[in-house]
């Protein structure tokens, strides 16, 4: 992994199974067009105000795609702050490294996830966020456990996903529960809650998707 440009001590290397690959493989082609810049000018905002964020505070963003929010945020929090950058997919990594190169950014450090865990240091993050990432995690028990750890106590944790629709496929490897594609924010909610933080409130109309596609977001306090 590397942090604007640089290799990080440490660094470590994970083998993707089968089943991830193939969850990721249809991530990527959902979100293959990246965020709009409509779409990031829109949420980027409300999302830094809503985690409590300042300049020079530190923000984790998981499952960080082409890296759009990631940049917004980083020149948010300025250079006296950081952004811990994670994705899965080598490609998408390699988006997020070349997004920060383009902006001359040095307060990003991305990180490769795991699949159990977010690869995060221990309470390093004022704020974690991710966005249409949660209803694919094939652990998410461990990955909850793993964001706990990895705020600062009473650091915010805010989760943005959709519903399932009505007879739609859950993604292999995924637990049954989620009923379809897609997660119930109370199932978020019973996940996280039961590694430490606490649901401080759900916004069921946060944003759009896609057209007719809503997602809601869930914010936690640790």
């Amino acid at each position: 992994m590397r942090s604007a440009g640089k290799l990080m001590p440490g660094a470590r290397f994970f083998v993707l199974k089968p089943v991830m690959l193939a969850v990721l493989v249809a991530a990527a082609v959902v979100g293959s067009a990246g965020l709009l810049p409509a779409q990031v000018a829109s949420e980027a905002p409300r999302l830094f105000d809503l985690l409590e964020l300042k300049p020079g505070m530190t923000v984790g963003e998981i499952g960080a795609g082409r890296g759009e929010m990631t940049v917004e945020m980083a020149k948010r929090v300025g250079p006296s702050g950081r952004v811990y950058s994670t994705e899965l997919d080598p490609a998408r990594l390699a988006d997020i490294r070349a997004a920060v190169s383009r902006e001359g950014l040095t307060n990003v450090v991305v990180i490769t996830a795991g699949e159990r865990a977010t690869n995060l240091p221990a309470e390093c993050c004022d704020a974690i966020f991710m966005r249409d990432v949660y209803h694919h995690f094939t652990n998410p028990e461990e990955i909850a456990r793993s964001l706990s750890a990895s705020l600062k106590p009473g650091g915010r944790l805010a989760i943005i996903d959709f519903e399932p629709q009505a007879g739609s496929a859950v993604p292999e490897g995924v637990p049954a529960n989620r009923g379809g594609h897609g997660v119930p924010p109370e199932t978020i909610a019973a996940e996280i809650g039961a590694a430490g933080p606490s649901v401080v409130r759900t916004f069921p109309g946060w944003t759009n998707l896609r057209a007719n596609r809503q997602m809601f977001l869930v914010l936690f306090r640790k």
